[in-house]
């Protein structure tokens, strides 16, 4: 496959996908019926729904820095989580990716968690030949909100399964951890909008160039299907406040025209949304490239 690329101000954006898998389609739409929701993603005869683990690469011409945002689930997992959550690196994987746009691993500088459930920061670390966890990204430097430190490794009993000890360890470990508070800029231009729905502390890199704007949505809105103001995940640890959180995002997105890079969504790499009477849609679906 042929991953989208594009040049954005002082900025060189390039798609990463890491890998499918699939999760519960009711978990991931909460309250909303099947009925709704499969109209939009059917899911398959154990009730999965197709998703995608697509991440961002940014070189700064400014800086030199490369950041990458999120990294996927990894391949730490044993042959038993990798058939409950059906993860496929036959097509998509980070290797394929950074090797197509001609980057090596050895050249992020920096990466930025928008938070630390394993489909995010599972790839920061892989088993060596001796079962011995190495970093994967050996010269990077870890952002992750302070907050959300602080629950990443303190969960609650129902966020734990999600903050898995081979994925958080080698990043505490490694003495390249870097809290940010909300609203860090980690250069001009380039900054994160904070969330708390989801999860406590998640962050949204959100990229600005020549009165353009880019977002990377995270799981603020997995899917374009998610669109509808009380989709809102089974999964999130607040769904009150990640309903007032999406209302708030998608009014600012519509009003300005912001261009939302979906993270999870099997189908579609970007689109950006159009209010009407208080309710939102895609008013245009596209990939990076053709921004």
């Amino acid at each position: 496959m042929s991953l989208s690329k594009t040049t954005f101000g002082n900025f060189e954006l390039y798609t990463i996908e890491t890998g499918d898998f699939r999760l519960d389609g009711g978990a991931m739409f909460g309250v909303v019926p099947k009925t709704l929701w499969s109209r939009g993603i059917p899911a398959d005869d154990k009730n999965r729904i197709p998703m995608t683990m697509r991440c961002l690469l940014i070189k700064s011409k400014e800086t030199g820095r490369l950041y990458l945002i999120d990294n996927g689930a990894g391949t730490k997992f044993n042959d038993k989580m990798e058939k409950i959550y059906q993860l496929d690196y036959s097509q998509k994987n980070l290797e394929k990716s950074f090797n197509e746009h001609g980057f090596s691993f050895e050249d992020v500088t920096d990466i930025i968690f928008t938070h630390l459930h394993f489909d995010h920061c599972g790839g920061s670390s892989h088993y060596d030949e001796n079962n011995d966890l190495q970093p994967t990204f050996p010269n990077a430097t870890y952002h992750v909100v302070d907050k959300h430190w602080e629950n990443a490794t303190n969960p609650n009993a129902r966020e734990k399964a999600s903050f898995l000890p081979e994925n958080i360890q080698p990043i505490k470990d490694s003495g390249k951890l870097n809290l940010v508070e909300e609203h860090h800029e980690y250069e001009p231009g380039l900054t994160a909008l904070p969330v708390n729905g989801h999860t406590i502390g998640q962050q949204l890199p959100k990229i600005e160039a020549d009165g353009e704007t880019i977002v990377f949505v995270a799981d603020l809105l997995p899917t374009h299907v998610h669109l509808p103001l009380p989709w809102v995940m089974g999964y999130d640890m607040y769904p009150v406040q990640t309903l007032d959180e999406k209302e708030t995002f998608l009014k600012q997105a519509s009003d300005h025209g912001w261009n939302l890079y979906l993270e999870h969504d099997a189908e579609t790499e970007m689109i950006q949304v159009q209010e009407n009477d208080g309710r939102f849609a895609v008013s245009r679906s596209f990939s990076l490239n053709e921004l």
